[in-house]
């Protein structure tokens, strides 16, 4: 559904952030980009959502693209159901107003999110989380058949993180194509069919997710020693990535603490 042919991308009278990537977001399939800070994970994000222009290379998309951004001020005071209400204005003729359609989906939109009881909150009081979370329905109530986000659970609570990566899931059992930068291995690994690490401008790989999301890429890619561990979670087994912080916290012996 996007298409992205040996594309690179430089800023003005700078170096290439990348070069010759090539990386296709399915129907149906969760896209991951991965790498440490500053490699141009959100620029490349940009350019296979039509927001830059690559300086080669080509981008291809047979659908519209609904994007959400890792973070959004607000410089207008906007409730949240007017923030979602404008994710419609792609379907709207020039100078029409939104009609009672796009008020059901903008809500149906809310619902889905869970964040209905925030639909008359002002959207520049929110915090950052909540905000994400409008975005995130705003995009959603776009009906774009292909939906790329920026970080989408980096502001968020573990709670509101489970939601959104279970949406993410439905959303691409449904058929809707799914891209998204993250830092957390271990949620590409839960929710990811296809991967795309970005170690430096000239090394940029792609492939499936249980392929390339091994302890050793992660090592190689954070610089860091990284191992993962399978669990058993309350819906059955995971693997998770346990990065080397450093020194553990000596354990308390105090009493009533293990």
């Amino acid at each position: 559904m996007i298409e992205a042919r040996s594309i690179g991308y430089h800023y003005p009278r700078g170096r290439f952030v990348f070069r010759d990537v090539t990386l296709a977001s399915h129907e149906g399939r969760v896209h991951a980009v991965l790498g440490p800070n500053g490699r141009g994970k959100t620029t490349l994000l940009r350019c296979l959502a039509g927001l830059l222009t690559p300086a080669e290379g080509t981008v291809t998309s047979d659908s519209p693209v609904s994007y959400v951004p890792q973070s959004h001020g607000a410089t207008f005071s906007y409730p949240v159901a007017d923030m979602v209400l404008m994710g419609r204005s792609r379907q709207l003729k020039a100078y029409a107003s939104p009609g009672r359609r796009d008020r059901h989906l903008a809500d149906e939109a809310l619902d889905r999110v869970g964040i209905t009881e925030l639909r008359e909150r002002d959207y520049a009081h929110l915090s950052g989380g909540e905000r994400q979370l409008v975005l995130i329905a705003r995009a959603l109530a776009a009906q774009c058949r292909i939906m790329v986000l920026d970080e989408p659970v980096s502001a968020l609570d573990l709670r509101n993180q489970a939601r959104v990566l279970t949406l993410l899931q439905s959303l691409a059992a449904e058929g809707m194509g799914i891209a998204l930068t993250t830092h957390h291995p271990d949620h590409a690994l839960h929710l990811a069919d296809d991967v795309t690490l970005v170690l430096g401008p000239e090394d940029v790989r792609t492939g499936p997710a249980a392929d390339l999301l091994t302890a050793e890429l992660l090592t190689e890619v954070y610089g860091l020693p990284v191992t993962t561990d399978r669990v058993d979670g309350p819906r059955g087994p995971r693997t998770l990535v346990v990065p080397d912080l450093g020194p553990a916290r000596p354990t308390s012996t105090a009493e009533g603490i293990p």
